[in-house]
């Protein structure tokens, strides 16, 4: 599914990412994890297109973020930490602009959109203007906007934060129900027990280079993964 072969970014005379090799298989949810500044969201910004690299390749169901961008994009969506949405727009117009965007029809659209807002709770503040929504509402709906035209890779760069319980429940289980139709996610976080536990594989990065990757079992062993990533870090 993404096939990530000795990707390197600099920024300057800094190496932010450096000679990172990771396979993303389909239906593996992988996790991502580092301290502040380790690499991470440069990393997924290479894979997603926002930003050229200097070294190495990215490919995505064997088609290059290079070469072929546009077909890349229509297989994977992204979630950044701070989604930018269009605040002037309201829930429903933002979510019908991202299906237009990927050509969804009328009937898929809004069943999609019905079924997810309702699973998130928000399908009463959908017809409210963006502007007025929490952070944890704005999370949810781009969490929907991802969602919407079912891809078969999805990014995320710290998903849990400012999510409710039971909406990081919600997500959780929409991840698994993804994988476990052949998808795959390759997402960030700092809550190392979410990733514990939802995770089949991770990588751990260090300043840029990669220390620690495989199977939960693999990178943890007897140890819990909190453990692990201090110990690595100390090192």
């Amino acid at each position: 599914m993404l096939y990530i072969n000795n990707l390197t970014k600099r920024f300057d005379t800094k190496v932010a990412v450096d000679d990172l090799t990771l396979h993303i298989a389909p239906g593996e949810i992988y996790g991502f994890i580092g301290h502040n500044g380790a690499g991470k969201t440069t990393t997924l910004k290479s894979i997603v297109g926002l930003q050229q690299f200097d070294a190495g390749s990215i490919t995505i169901g064997g088609n290059s973020i290079t070469d072929a961008p546009l077909s890349c994009k229509k297989m994977m969506a992204y979630i950044p930490d701070n989604p930018d949405l269009y605040e002037f727009m309201t829930g429903t117009k933002y979510l019908n602009f991202i299906a237009d965007i990927y050509g969804i029809s009328l009937a898929d659209r809004q069943s999609r959109i019905n079924d997810y807002a309702a699973r998130f709770e928000i399908t009463g503040a959908l017809n409210d203007t963006i502007a007025t929504y929490s952070h944890g509402m704005k999370q949810k709906l781009a969490i929907i906007s991802a969602w919407i035209h079912e891809p078969k890779l999805i990014l995320m760069d710290e998903p849990f934060v400012g999510l409710d319980p039971k909406a990081s429940h919600m997500l959780k289980g929409m991840m698994r129900e993804l994988c476990d139709k052949g998808g795959a996610i390759f997402f960030s976080t700092h809550v190392l027990e979410v990733a514990e536990k939802l995770c089949d594989k991770v990588a751990i990065i260090k300043q840029g280079k990669l220390i620690r990757y495989g199977t939960m079992a693999e990178v943890k062993g007897d140890d819990s993964l909190e453990d692990v990533f201090l110990e690595l870090e100390e090192k």
